[in-house]
C-alpha cells in the first residue's frame, strides 16, 4: 500500500511538473506592459526581440501640452443611426466643439478627425464646412467611427472625443455591425508610411473600463482588458490605454495585428475587435512628421501646426543697409565739391605746358578790382571740405589757373588771393615772383 501510494504522489508531481512547463512555453511568446507613464520610460524597453518601447520624440513632448488643454466633443450629425439611405453616395456632417481644426499649409498639418468607415484605412478631415462624400458603398450594412486626433494621429481619449453611428444602404445585413453591450477596439496606428522612426501605436477602446478599475475587486463585475499586439510574428500585451512609440520595424513592409482580451487572455468577440493592417517604413523620409521624429525641426518651427494664431516662426529683425543708410546719404552729400578739382586739373597742365608760347583761354574771368598790369596768380583749387572754415595749411605746389594775356611775368612770394574769389587761400610760386607785391596788396 505504502509503495503505491509513492508511486502515485510521484506521477502526480510529474504531472504537475509537465503542466507547468506546458504554460511556460505557452505564455514565453508574449509580454505584459505595465501600466507606467510614459514620461518614465527608460530608454528602450523590449517587447520582444525586434521591437523596443521609446520615449516619444522631444518635439512631440514639447508641443503637446498645447492641445492638452482642450476636451474636444464629437458628434456625427449625419447620417443618422440606424438610417436606412436609398443612394450608395452617402453624405457624412460632423460636429466638433473644444477643438480648432486646421491645417498649417505649409506643415501640412494640424489638428484634425480621423474618420473610418467599417475597418477600412481612415480618412482625416481638417475642415468642418466641407461635407464628406463616401462614394460607391456596397448595398448593406456599414459602421462609421470618428474621434478628435493630434496633429501627429494620436487620438483624444477624453470622454465624448469619440463618436459612431451605424446605418444602411438599401437593406439591412449582419456584417460591420457591433455589439454595443461588448467592448470595441477601435484601430488607429500604425498605417501607412512612415519615413523615420520610432512610430506610432494607437487605438481607441469603447465600453472598456480602465485597467487598474478593474483590477481592484477580483470579485466584481468588472471586465478586465488587455491588448495584444502581434508585429511580424512577435507578439506582447498591452494593459494600459495610452500612445506607445515602437522602434524595430524592418526595411519595407511590416504587419501589425492588434487583438482585444478579457481577463483570462481570451479574444473577446465583436466586429473590429481583431485587426490586421500592412505599412511600408522607407527611412529617410521627407515629409514634415518624419523631420520631427528625426529632430531635424524645432518646436518653434513646427508650433504652427498646434497655434493656427503663432507668429513666431518668421522673426523679423532689421537690415544692416537699413542702419547704415543715413551715413551713406551724408558722404554723398558732401562729396560734390570735389568734382571742380578733377575738372580743372586737365585744363591747368595743359595751360602750364602752353605758358611760354602763347597763354590760354580760361574759363575764370579776372576780378573788377585787380589792376590792369597785375601780374601772374597761380590761384589752388578748392579742397573738399566737410564744414565752411577755411583751410588752415597750403599745400605746396598746387596746380594753378592762368588769367589774362597781359600778365607780367614776375612773380611775388606773399601773394593775397583776390577779395572778389569764393576761394579762401591762395599761393604764389616763389620762381615767378615780382617786387609789385604791395601794390596788389
Amino acid at each position: 500500500m505504502n509503495s503505491w501510494r509513492t508511486t502515485a504522489i510521484a506521477i502526480l508531481r510529474s504531472l504537475m511538473v509537465l503542466v507547468f512547463v506546458l504554460y511556460l512555453t505557452s505564455c514565453g511568446g508574449e509580454k505584459a506592459v505595465s501600466q507606467e507613464p510614459s514620461g518614465i520610460l527608460p530608454e528602450k524597453a523590449r517587447l520582444s526581440k525586434q521591437i523596443s518601447e521609446v520615449s516619444p520624440p522631444a518635439v512631440i513632448q514639447e508641443l503637446r501640452p498645447a492641445l492638452e488643454v482642450y476636451q474636444p466633443q464629437v458628434a456625427i450629425v449625419t447620417p443618422k443611426s440606424d438610417e436606412i439611405l436609398q443612394d450608395n453616395t452617402v453624405t457624412v456632417s460632423f460636429q466638433v466643439k473644444d477643438l480648432p481644426l486646421f491645417k498649417d499649409r505649409q506643415l501640412d498639418l494640424g489638428p484634425h478627425l480621423q474618420v473610418i468607415l467599417d475597418n477600412e484605412p481612415y480618412l482625416a478631415v481638417y475642415d468642418l464646412n466641407q461635407s464628406l462624400v463616401l462614394p460607391d458603398l456596397s448595398p448593406g450594412t456599414h459602421t462609421l467611427r470618428v474621434f478628435a486626433s493630434y496633429p501627429w494621429d494620436e487620438s483624444f481619449k477624453n470622454e465624448g472625443a469619440y463618436a459612431e453611428t451605424t446605418f444602411h444602404v438599401f437593406t439591412k445585413t449582419d456584417d460591420n455591425s457591433p455589439d454595443p453591450a461588448k467592448p470595441l477596439l477601435t484601430y488607429n496606428t500604425p498605417q501607412g508610411k512612415y519615413g523615420a522612426q520610432p512610430i506610432l501605436l494607437d487605438f481607441y477602446l469603447t465600453n472598456a473600463p480602465l485597467h487598474l478599475v478593474a483590477q481592484e475587486n477580483p470579485k466584481d463585475e468588472i471586465a478586465d482588458w488587455r491588448i495584444r499586439c502581434t508585429i511580424n510574428g512577435e507578439s506582447f500585451v498591452l494593459d494600459r490605454w495610452q500612445a506607445v512609440y515602437l522602434k524595430g520595424f524592418k526595411p519595407g513592409k511590416n504587419w501589425v495585428k492588434l487583438e482585444f482580451l478579457d481577463e483570462q487572455g481570451n479574444p473577446v468577440k465583436n466586429v473590429f475587435n481583431s485587426t490586421v493592417k500592412l505599412i511600408t517604413y522607407e527611412p529617410k523620409g521627407q515629409d514634415t512628421l518624419s523631420k520631427i521624429v528625426r529632430g531635424q525641426l524645432s518646436a518653434d518651427q513646427v508650433r504652427p501646426i498646434v497655434d493656427p494664431n503663432y507668429t513666431g516662426k518668421i522673426p523679423v529683425t532689421p537690415t544692416p543697409t537699413i542702419e547704415k543708410s543715413p551715413e551713406r546719404q551724408l558722404k554723398e552729400e558732401k562729396q560734390p565739391p570735389v568734382e571742380p578739382k578733377l575738372q580743372e586739373a586737365p585744363q591747368t597742365e595743359s595751360t602750364q605746358s602752353k605758358q611760354q608760347e602763347k597763354p590760354p583761354k580760361t574759363t575764370a574771368e579776372p576780378s573788377p578790382s585787380l589792376p590792369p598790369t597785375l601780374p601772374e596768380i597761380i590761384i589752388e583749387s578748392p579742397q573738399p571740405e566737410t564744414t565752411p572754415k577755411p583751410q588752415p595749411q597750403v599745400t605746396p605746389k598746387p596746380k594753378s589757373t592762368v588769367l589774362p594775356e597781359k600778365v607780367s611775368p614776375h612773380q611775388y612770394p606773399d601773394a593775397a588771393p583776390s577779395p572778389t574769389l569764393p576761394l579762401t587761400q591762395s599761393e604764389v610760386t616763389p620762381k615767378e615772383a615780382a617786387p609789385q607785391t604791395k601794390q596788389v596788396e
